[in-house]
């Protein structure tokens, strides 16, 4: 059987195998006691990050864009995420089926804004696209800054101008509150729906790379021209791959938000774009599980490096630094590869003569 699946196949089923291994075991430990509560208030934040480091390898590494307003699309899906939730909270009391709705909602918000964003954006290359799309992450966070938006039982009010504007009947409640942010968030998260979510999050993607489409996609990334010479259209397909990458962007902005009780616009700033971007980048080009293992390791790492108190940040520095050099290395490479034989498919593939053709 293993012999008839193909390679891109095997790689995604161990992709799945990781994931779930990884939950078992966090859900042992926690179960006996072992984890700390930092540890375990990181863990809705691990799959956040994860499910937004495999969406913009989508765009970055396997169509070939850079794109740096990512946070843009999550903070779309967060803070719509989060008003679906408080405003469903009296039609559907089960917390598990407004959790999901609200993930929906934002994904779908946040698909759109890709899909407003991409038509006139994806006609841009290099380094011309990566200043837009930063623009369009600032854009998003200072509309937040601006947008007041409440409930009551007439339904919705939305106004730009204060809270008092907005002028909610006895009982309403305000949801966004300008430049404070999200206020009274339900927390809804929890670690099994983040692992779910970045389950579906890794079915979409290896399912789009490994179809007519994705092909199509990598085509485009690897030779635009001789792409479009044989007749694949451009815009069409560099459109499919960033609509995708915002909707699961939306999901998981939707699942992070969900996990505090308030959220600000600045969580979602050109930071948090650059933080996923190293993500990508460190875990491989195009590397599915290099991804998820570097949002896990980077993301955890912060924390692990409280000991060194003032000094903590500028160890994790160098840790990216030294761990980007070793993985660009070629000696570096295949001595690990030689002595873990089976840990080859997971390396990020950095080295010359694989590029970004690593689809893992």
């Amino acid at each position: 059987m293993a012999k008839r699946l193909s390679k891109a196949s095997l790689n995604g089923f161990l992709n799945y195998g990781l994931v779930i291994l990884a939950f078992l075991v966090v859900e042992m430990m926690r179960s006996s006691g072992q984890i700390s509560n930092s540890l375990n208030g990181q863990l809705v934040p691990i799959c956040a990050y994860v499910c937004m480091a495999v969406s913009l390898n989508l765009t970055v590494g396997v169509l070939g864009e850079l794109s740096l307003g990512h946070a843009g699309f999550m903070g779309v899906g967060a803070f719509s995420g989060v008003v679906a939730a408080v405003s469903l909270t009296n039609i559907i009391p089960s917390n598990g089926l407004r959790l999901l709705l609200s993930i929906l909602i934002g994904g779908l918000l946040a698909g759109a804004a890709g899909f407003l964003v991409g038509v006139p954006v994806l006609r841009l290359r290099g380094d011309y696209l990566a200043i837009v799309t930063l623009a369009f992450g600032e854009i998003i966070k200072n509309i937040v800054n601006c947008l007041y938006i409440g409930v009551d039982s007439a339904g919705l009010h939305v106004s730009m101008t204060n809270s008092t504007a907005l002028g909610l009947a006895e009982g309403g409640k305000v949801i966004m509150n300008g430049p404070m942010g999200a206020t009274g968030v339900p927390k809804l998260s929890s670690f099994t729906a983040g692992f779910l979510l970045v389950l579906f999050t890794l079915f979409i993607v290896q399912n789009l790379v490994q179809s007519r489409a994705g092909r199509a996609i990598m085509a485009i990334r690897d030779n635009r021209i001789a792409a479009e010479s044989v007749g694949i259209g451009i815009t069409r397909y560099k459109l499919t791959a960033f609509i995708t990458s915002a909707m699961l962007a939306g999901m998981s902005g939707a699942l992070f938000a969900m996990n505090y009780s308030t959220i600000v616009a600045k969580k979602f700033d050109f930071n948090t774009s650059i933080l996923v971007l190293v993500f990508v980048v460190l875990g491989g080009m195009g590397n599915i599980r290099g991804s998820i293992i570097a949002a896990t390791v980077l993301t955890i790492l912060p924390e692990m490096l409280r000991a060194f108190s003032d000094y903590r940040m500028l160890v994790y520095a160098i840790v990216l630094i030294v761990i980007m050099l070793a993985t660009n290395n070629q000696k570096f490479r295949s001595l690990l590869s030689r002595a873990l034989p089976h840990l080859r498919e997971g390396l990020p593939a950095h080295a010359a003569g694989k590029g970004g053709s690593t689809h893992e």
